[in-house]
């Protein structure tokens, strides 16, 4: 499945600086709509949040494929940002996050474990529920 969804503004989606391999934060688009608005503890829950960071990350391994030509170049994950636009009260970003790196360690098992943080935010672009940015290591190749 090919989702890869152009920047919305003027800034490129990925950069390589020698092996490292940044990802610019994906927010939860499917063939250019964005799926998933709101506050998580207000309009949506922890399991909607959970299932917009997982698309977050699917958008973002698509940039990497994109770029790299195979998932195969990847040594490993070493970090994930999940923004998580929420209410003031809600205290389970980790949950939440997990969507994205469950996703990650599904997919580059043992190359995908990484260190991670979770933010909560007042808002993001176009509402967005969750946006989720990368830094992964590469093959020089």
């Amino acid at each position: 499945m090919t989702n890869n969804n152009p920047p919305a503004g003027n800034y490129i989606a990925t950069k390589q600086v020698s092996n490292l391999l940044y990802i610019a934060g994906q927010t939860a688009k499917y063939e250019g709509k964005l799926k998933f608005t709101g506050k998580v503890g207000v309009d949506h829950g922890v399991d909607t949040a959970y299932a917009a960071a997982k698309l977050c990350a699917l958008n973002m391994i698509n940039h990497v494929k994109a770029t790299l030509k195979s998932l195969d170049r990847v040594k490993s994950c070493i970090k994930l940002t999940v923004y998580i636009n929420s209410a003031d009260h809600f205290t389970e970003h980790a949950k939440v996050a997990n969507g994205a790196s469950d996703l990650i360690i599904k997919i580059f098992k043992e190359k995908g474990q990484h260190v991670r943080s979770a933010i909560g935010c007042n808002s993001l672009p176009s509402d967005s529920l969750i946006a989720v940015d990368a830094i992964f290591e590469i093959d020089d190749a």
